[in-house]
Parts: structure tokens; C-alpha cells; sequence
């Protein structure tokens, strides 16, 4: 679910104070965009494509990999079949999991 060498390789490459910035940073970004997912269809591949990115760049790989095939079908006119609501469950699912050692990278020295 998360990709726990691409965490540390992100505070490794900016530091720990940095990483706990871009932690906090991606907690809020993607989750206001999280929190209005599906509300506006003619978006939807616009969001999902901004989270894929997110979600990738912070180690988040089951969600990063679920924004990207729901992208694809919204790119293709498919954007009914996207299940906006297992893309919301697993954005909450793997904050869970990662926030159990967040803090470890954070407070690294």
C-alpha cells in the first residue's frame, strides 16, 4: 500500500524538517481535492491525474495506482465506470497505514 523505500528516499534526498513540510503540504492539498472528487465530472480526469502525482511522489502506491486507471477512463469517456468512492476509501486507508511511521521520517536527523 505504501512504497516505504520511496519515503525515505524523498527525506533523505530533502532532510527532515522538508520532508515533515511536504507531508503536511500533501495532507492538505490532496485531501481538499479527496474531499470534492466526483463533484464536478468535467474534472474528474484533472483531479485524478493531480492526485496520481501526489500519491506517487509520497510513496502512496495502491492509491497513486487507482488515480491512474481511474485518469485513463475518464481520458477515454469512461468516467461512469470510475468507483469514486473506492479511490476515496483507499486514500483513507493508506493515510492510515502511512501515518503509523510518518513520524520516523519526520524526526530523522
Amino acid at each position: 500500500m505504501i512504497d516505504w523505500e520511496r519515503v525515505a528516499e524523498l527525506q533523505s534526498e530533502i532532510g527532515a524538517e522538508g520532508f515533515a513540510e511536504v507531508v503536511d503540504l500533501f495532507l492538505d492539498e490532496v485531501e481538499g481535492v479527496v474531499m470534492r472528487l466526483g463533484a464536478r465530472p468535467d474534472k474528474l480526469e484533472e483531479e485524478l491525474h493531480f492526485l496520481k502525482g501526489s500519491a506517487w511522489n509520497l510513496g502512496f502506491q495502491s492509491f497513486g495506482a487507482m488515480c491512474q486507471e481511474g485518469e485513463r477512463k475518464a481520458a477515454q469517456g469512461r468516467a461512469a465506470e470510475i468507483d469514486v468512492k473506492a479511490v476515496i476509501a483507499c486514500y483513507g486507508a493508506s493515510k492510515e497505514v502511512f501515518m503509523t511511521r510518518v513520524q520516523e521520517f519526520c524526526n530523522a536527523a
